[in-house]
Formats: C-alpha cells, sequence, structure tokens
C-alpha cells in the first residue's frame, strides 16, 4: 500500500498566500453599484444636472413668453400713440419704432419655435397680468403716453434684463438684443421737455402720473416673479441661502430697477416734481 507524503511546509504557504491574496482581491472588489473615487451623493450628479438644465430651460421658455408678449402688446401701443402724435414726423417715428417692435417679437417666436415650443403657449401664462397692468394706467393723453412707455416699459425692461443674467449666453444675447433702444428713449426725453419748457404746470401731472406707474409696475413685476414656477425657480438659482437667500435676490434685483427708474425721471426733467394733485 502506499501512502500520500504530507504537505510541504512550501506547498502550506503557497495555499495561504493563494488564500490570502483571493479574500483581499474579494474584500477590495469595487461596489457594482457605485464607481471606484464616488461616493452615492456623486453618482446622483448626473440626475441633479439633468433636473437643473429641465429647470433653466422651463426658466428661459418663460422669460422669452413674457417677452414676446410685452413686444406684441409694444407694437400695438406704439401705434396707438402714433395715431395721436400731433405731427407728422412724430406719427412716421413712432410707427417706424412700433415696427421695429414687432420684428422683436417675431424674433422671440422664432426661438420658442425653436426650442420645440408654441409660442401662443409660452405667452398665455402672462396674458392676464400685462393686459391688468395697461388696463389699470390707460393714459390721458399723447404726453402721458409717452411717459407710459418710457417709463413702465423701462421698468420691464430693467427686469428681462435682469432675469437673462441667469439664462445661457444665446438666450441672454437674443434678449439684450430685443430690448436695445431704437431711439424710443430720445424721442419721449426729447418731446416730454419739450412740453415742460412750453408749459411747467404739465411737469408735476407727469411726476405723479410717472409715479403711479412705477407702482403698478413693479407690482405687476412682483406678481409674475412669484405666480410663475419656472421663473421663480430660475431667480432662485441665482441665489445662495435658500428661501431666504431667493428673497434676498429678488429684493436686490427690485432695487436695482428703482435705482433705475430714478434716473429715468431725471432724464424726463421730473425728479424734483410731484406737488400737483393726483389725477383720479
Amino acid at each position: 500500500m502506499t501512502h500520500s507524503a504530507p504537505d510541504s511546509a512550501a506547498d502550506r504557504a503557497s495555499d495561504s498566500a493563494s488564500d490570502s491574496a483571493s479574500n483581499s482581491a474579494s474584500n477590495s472588489a469595487p461596489d457594482e453599484d457605485v464607481a471606484p473615487g464616488r461616493d452615492l451623493a456623486a453618482a446622483q450628479r448626473p440626475g441633479d444636472e439633468a433636473a437643473e438644465a429641465a429647470v433653466a430651460a422651463d426658466g428661459v421658455l418663460d422669460l422669452l413668453g413674457l417677452l414676446a408678449y410685452a413686444e406684441l402688446v409694444a407694437f400695438f401701443r406704439l401705434s396707438d400713440d402714433a395715431a395721436l402724435a400731433p405731427s407728422l414726423a412724430d406719427k412716421a417715428a413712432l410707427g417706424e419704432m412700433a415696427v421695429s417692435e414687432f420684428g422683436h417679437f417675431q424674433l422671440l417666436c422664432g426661438q420658442i419655435s425653436r426650442m420645440d415650443a408654441d409660442p401662443d403657449q409660452a405667452m398665455l401664462p402672462f396674458v392676464a397680468a400685462l393686459d391688468d397692468f395697461h388696463a389699470r394706467t390707460p393714459p390721458a393723453d399723447w404726453l402721458e403716453g409717452l411717459v407710459k412707455a418710457y417709463v413702465g416699459d423701462g421698468i420691464a425692461a430693467d427686469f428681462y434684463r435682469a432675469v437673462a443674467e441667469l439664462v445661457d449666453p444665446q438666450s441672454r444675447a437674443l434678449v439684450l438684443d430685443v430690448l436695445a433702444d431704437t431711439g424710443h428713449a430720445e424721442f419721449v426725453i426729447a418731446r416730454v421737455r419739450e412740453a415742460i419748457e412750453q408749459d411747467p404746470q404739465v411737469a408735476g401731472r407727469l411726476a405723479l402720473w410717472a409715479r403711479r406707474l412705477v407702482g403698478e409696475a413693479l407690482a405687476q413685476a412682483h406678481r409674475v416673479a412669484a405666480e410663475r414656477g419656472p421663473l421663480a425657480r430660475l431667480l432662485a438659482s441665482g441665489a445662495q441661502g435658500g428661501s431666504a437667500g431667493e428673497l434676498g435676490e429678488i429684493a436686490r434685483m427690485f432695487a436695482g430697477i428703482t435705482d433705475e427708474h430714478a434716473q429715468r425721471m431725471a432724464a424726463l426733467g421730473l425728479a424734483n416734481w410731484g406737488g400737483a394733485p393726483t389725477r383720479d
């Protein structure tokens, strides 16, 4: 009968090393769900980025829809102002500005369509707020119409520019291009200052009218910022510190808008007026 030779010390050492290597490889193998060097939070990052991109896209669509409807309304209002203008030269100048506004409207609708969205649907959420502002601030005459276009549209433009700082470069460039002055500001300033020189009593009435306009315009801007979820989330994306940061960001934005309004009043020659009786 034959007997198996007992394991040598070398064999036992080899087996021990093999078992140790096997256990080490098993314990150090990467988890199938989390790649090496990444924690669970990092593993969720792509989903977070996709969600942030969706929020940004919705915010951009809201901004473009709001601005598109504002430009369409501006076209109609400038056309109405042109009909009331006292001279043919003024009628022609305002008519040209109205055409420019409609061109801006078409540019915005084109961009909305390229985003695979319906321009009418993008504008619809803002119709009530803008129409309400205009229904509450009907001008009594041509001069009040000019001041409304300069002051009211100026405040709105400041709001749009502030929001545009939070969107992608291409969308921001489009918004800033649409908001570029078409000569309307210079036209209004010249006509209002000329009217004040001819009749200084006009200044008090127009100053109070401008104050009313800024109050109504800021109220509507607050309404839009608060009621539209995509816009609110877009504004929040530029804030730090959660809801408190969001409120602080919005407060700073409106403080800047108020400062710009003060400069417009000075340009019109209305900064030091306001003691006349209010309009009915």
